[in-house]
């Protein structure tokens, strides 16, 4: 097994680099739109009523929830809801109980999160196509929804649709491009919809990796489907393997179709049968690794000494993978959908608003899982980090 502990020479200027140090993020000016010169400031409908917003997901999945608390907070930032704490969810994936509090708890003036308008397909694929019909045919008929937000590839996919005219914010996916939801960075191709997109995202985090590690193999697992790539981001790692001149060794582990146990299966089969065939791991988005099975995911990889990336949250890292450079602090994220969402209700166009938004990234290093897997993180790496955890978290109870 090929582990490189010791970077290369020019390993911490391509870290300056990469991680944006002296530019943390690209200034939505650099992209400007249309529309990005209208107000964000609270207002109600021109016939004084509280302007309704709904809710979608395929499924749950802990970004979903990130991202509307963080929504919401941005929202509180800007005026549009009086500042309060939120209640914090027992289950990482759990966005219903967050919703709950903003339909019946949450103070607004301008806003309101109508309790039944929560639609969660819960990962079937039964329930998904009457959802969808259901939903569509409340957009189209009553219209008492004026804006939505559409977590995740599959929601953003169900309603990337000229099939309605409702204003829709899709965030929370991978690669909105790839998964047909939007034309491009540029342009969403539809007037009524908005994704959030860093179109070098995931080439950073696989170059960030491959220059730590110089690997000559890199693991991937995800399902073989549009949704499936487009979750993976694998036509980023794939560019970057062909830049960088090394393997990808791929596992397929469907979802589609499958309940949430057998989902959960196939990744840790994919998993364990990669161990035995790669230097390192590229751990992506996937309904099958959550927290509660990332310890069963880790447990063949840190055996063989093979080094782990999270393509998602640092929460990942502080459940023992080695690395990721997700965001801690989604306040960034929040404010950028939140504004984008005020100047929608000031009467913005979706299509016309910026959709480049490049995170600050920030390192997370887990020392634990460095000491297991003999990696000696050098001192340029560990001081650029901004999250260090010293233990691996035990996993959460089964919802």
């Amino acid at each position: 097994m090929r582990v490189h502990q010791s970077p290369r020479p020019l390993d911490l200027r391509r870290l300056l680099i990469l991680l944006g140090i002296m530019i943390c993020f690209v200034p939505p000016a650099l992209h400007a739109a249309p529309d990005d010169h209208l107000p964000t400031r609270p207002r109600l409908k021109g016939d004084g009523q509280k302007w309704r917003i709904g809710y979608l997901q395929g499924g749950g999945y802990a970004s979903y929830q990130h991202s509307l608390a963080s929504i919401a907070r941005g929202l509180m930032r800007i005026g549009w809801i009086v500042e309060a704490e939120l209640p914090i969810p027992q289950d990482e994936k759990d966005s219903e109980v967050l919703w709950r509090w903003l339909a019946t708890e949450a103070s607004s003036d301008y806003l309101e999160f109508a309790a039944d308008a929560f639609y969660d397909g819960a990962w079937d694929d039964a329930r998904l196509p009457v959802m969808k019909k259901e939903l569509l045919d409340r957009l189209t008929g009553p219209r008492d929804i004026d804006l939505m937000l559409a977590m995740g590839t599959k929601a953003g996919q169900f309603l990337a649709t000229s099939d309605h005219s409702v204003p829709t914010i899709v965030g929370s996916t991978t690669d909105p491009i790839a998964g047909g939801i939007i034309m491009s960075a540029e342009d969403s191709g539809l007037d009524h919809i908005h994704a959030k997109v860093d179109p070098d995202r995931h080439r950073m985090q696989v170059r960030l990796f491959h220059d730590i590690f110089n690997f000559g193999t890199l693991g991937i697992v995800y399902e073989e489907s549009k949704e499936g790539r487009g979750f993976a981001a694998i036509d980023n790692v794939y560019e970057v393997a062909a830049e960088r001149e090394f393997k990808v060794e791929k596992c397929e582990a469907p979802y589609n179709g499958l309940g949430r146990q057998e989902a959960e299966a196939k990744v840790l089969e994919c998993y364990s049968a990669l161990a035995g065939k790669v230097e390192a791991v590229y751990i992506v988005r996937h309904p099958g690794v959550n927290l509660t099975t990332l310890a069963a995911i880790l447990e063949p990889l840190v055996d063989r000494k093979i080094p782990t990336f999270a393509q998602g949250l640092s929460d990942e890292v502080r459940h023992g993978v080695l690395l990721s450079i997700s965001l801690a602090d989604f306040s960034y994220i929040g404010d950028f959908y939140a504004m984008t969402i005020g100047k929608i209700l000031n009467g913005a166009k979706p299509r016309n608003l910026t959709q480049i938004f490049q995170n600050p990234p920030k390192i997370a290093i887990n020392l634990k899982t460095a000491q297991r897997i003999g990696y000696d993180p050098s001192v340029d790496i560990v001081g650029a980090a901004d999250e260090i955890f010293t233990e691996v978290a035990d996993p959460p109870s089964k919802p």
